[in-house]
């Protein structure tokens, strides 16, 4: 099958920094799935993982990345029950496995969901990792709930991005939130209210400009752009009692102290969790997928798709990690195969 790869960690303008190759078709285990993919979608992780994982060094096998998918199920593992040869499925993938960049790839069963309807290859295929990582800040992580919260508000730091513009969806249309996202420019302030949000503020300025919207301060607070360049501004904002929640990492310790006086809490969110550790309740992320398509297909949430690519070839994969490492992309990026 065809793939695209990289040996070592390079610049994105650097030739060999996406490689294509051939490489052998694989053989499902107990309970995976063998998917051709039609269509992928790309996120910051992956130009993380293609910066890091292979730095100072040559990999005698090219390291397939991408981790959303969708495409139809060519054969099952011995222990596969949830899914037949030729549903189509749509997922995020496994962060200790081979990724998505390629025409087949091998997927739990347990991580996997339908496809949702009405929705094309390519509008679908951006809504995996970002809504399984938004809808576990919320829902696992701060265990928001409508008939308890509904009214309550939400800060969504890095509103326009891919987790910032399906939260923002879910925090308004599921849990009843009032929704404060992030935004600077006229176009990303502009999608932001197009995904529900309520008040648009100012990154730049940000206590000033969510005080000016009439918040003192606010009972959750979402990071989806900088833990450690947010955490003072953070801290102000948060009610007594409120929650945090990142998904962005810590490259400095965290002032945890800091929230001790108000008794708030703060959670980390990584959506490969589950399927990394093989948690007991693994097959959750096959149920929120669910969820998910039946309430894209009810018209409740919309795809984020905001761009399409055509082709699985290098040139459309270097195209798509120079926008997103741009720190300037609204929505998603897709590419059709």
């Amino acid at each position: 099958m065809k793939a695209i790869g990289f040996k070592t960690s390079l610049p994105i303008e650097e030739k060999e920094s996406f490689i294509e190759f051939e490489t052998v078709k694989p053989v499902p285990g107990a309970h995976d799935l063998l998917v051709k993919i039609d269509a992928i979608s790309v996120n910051p992780v992956d130009f993380k993982i293609r910066q890091n994982s292979a730095k100072d060094t040559v990999l005698e096998t090219p390291k397939i990345i991408g981790w959303d998918a969708v495409g139809i199920v060519q054969a099952v593992g011995e222990k596969v029950t949830l899914f037949e040869v030729g549903d189509p499925v749509y997922y995020a993938g496994d962060i200790t496995k081979q990724g998505s960049n390629a025409e087949f790839q091998l997927i739990d069963e347990r991580i996997v969901g339908r496809k949702p309807k009405s929705l094309s290859i390519e509008e679908a295929a951006v809504i995996p990792l970002t809504t399984l990582t938004a809808w576990e800040i919320l829902f696992d992580r701060i265990r928001i709930s409508a008939e308890k919260d509904k009214g309550k508000s939400i800060l969504i730091i890095g509103g326009a991005g891919g987790v910032g513009s399906i939260a923002i969806q879910l925090a308004k249309k599921i849990a009843g939130l009032t929704v404060i996202a992030t935004a600077s420019r006229p176009e990303t302030i502009d999608w932001c209210k197009k995904q529900g949000a309520d008040y648009v503020v100012d990154h730049k300025n940000l206590i000033s400009t969510v005080r000016e919207a009439g918040f003192e301060h606010v009972d959750f607070i979402l990071d989806f752009v900088d833990t450690n360049a947010y955490w003072d501004i953070m801290t102000e904002l948060i009610k007594p009692q409120g929650h945090i929640a990142s998904i962005t990492g810590s490259s400095n310790p965290i002032a945890l102290n800091s929230l001790k006086s108000k008794s708030v809490s703060f959670s980390w969110e990584l959506m490969y969790t589950r399927s990394m550790f093989q948690t007991e309740d693994m097959i959750e992320q096959h149920h929120i997928l669910n969820k998910v398509a039946d309430l894209l297909d009810q018209g409740i949430l919309k795809t984020t798709l905001n761009q399409i690519l055509n082709g699985l070839t290098v040139e459309n994969l270097k195209k798509a990690h120079q926008l997103l490492e741009s720190g300037r992309t609204i929505g998603k990026i897709a590419i059709k195969f």
